[in-house]
Parts: C-alpha cells; sequence; structure tokens
C-alpha cells in the first residue's frame, strides 16, 4: 500500500506516509485498517504526502464518502487534530477540499490543518522534531 503508517502510543499519535501513485482506494483501506483499531480512539494524525508522486484525483462525492467514514469513527468526547502535509499544490488543494468538507460534518471532532512542510505539521500538533 503507498500508504503507509506508525501509530506512536507514547505520543497518541498515527503518523502515515503517502507515496507513489496515490489512489482513493489506498486512501480508504487506510482509513478502514487504521481508524477501525479502538486503541487509536481520540489520537492525533499526521499524514504526510511529501513522497507522492501522482494523485488519482477523486470525485467530489467519493471525497465525501471518506469524510463519512472519518467522522463515523470519531469519539465525540475525545477531540484530536489531524495534521496533513501536502508541499504539492494538487494534494494541498485536495487536502483543503477534505478540510473543509470534514468541518461540515457534524459528527467531525477532528480539526484538520494542511501544511506545506512537516515541520509546520508538527508544530501544531505540538510534537517536537525529533519525534517524527
Amino acid at each position: 500500500m503507498p500508504l503507509d503508517y506508525h501509530i506512536d502510543h507514547s505520543l497518541r499519535l498515527v503518523h502515515g506516509r503517502a507515496r507513489g501513485r496515490l489512489t482513493d482506494q489506498d486512501v480508504f483501506g487506510y482509513q478502514m485498517e487504521v481508524w477501525s483499531r479502538k486503541e487509536v480512539a481520540g489520537f492525533d494524525e499526521l499524514v504526510d504526502m511529501s513522497a507522492v508522486e501522482h494523485i488519482d484525483i477523486p470525485s467530489s462525492e467519493r471525497m465525501k464518502d471518506l469524510v463519512r467514514m472519518a467522522a463515523a469513527v470519531d469519539p465525540p468526547s475525545r477531540p484530536s487534530k489531524f495534521a496533513i502535509v501536502a508541499p504539492d499544490r494538487l494534494a494541498y488543494d485536495l487536502a483543503q477540499f477534505f478540510k473543509v468538507y470534514r468541518e461540515l460534518d457534524p459528527r467531525s471532532t477532528k480539526t484538520v490543518s494542511v501544511f506545506r512542510s512537516l515541520g509546520a505539521a508538527l508544530d501544531w500538533l505540538g510534537i517536537e522534531q525529533a519525534s517524527s
């Protein structure tokens, strides 16, 4: 899968790294595999898209489906943060669309922010750079 992840229990963080060609199937697979685990409920999330070379652009309906799926597993009593690192213009724009859709879903308890650099994302998450 071109979207690998690491779960850091001490930081309460899921750190995903996308690479190569990224499809909506990859993103849905990641969402289902990671966020179906009860032990990560309420964890912050960081997805770094710096190594993505091509994105198969999803339809707006497909993106809304992803948001609905993601928001459905957000624990209402545990707000968390989701930082997306997207230095490429297309990745950045798609991440911004995702952010807006996420904000519009009333079940969503994750605050999403999009960054051009990993350092800025880590700062926003309150994580020391050496921990990445």
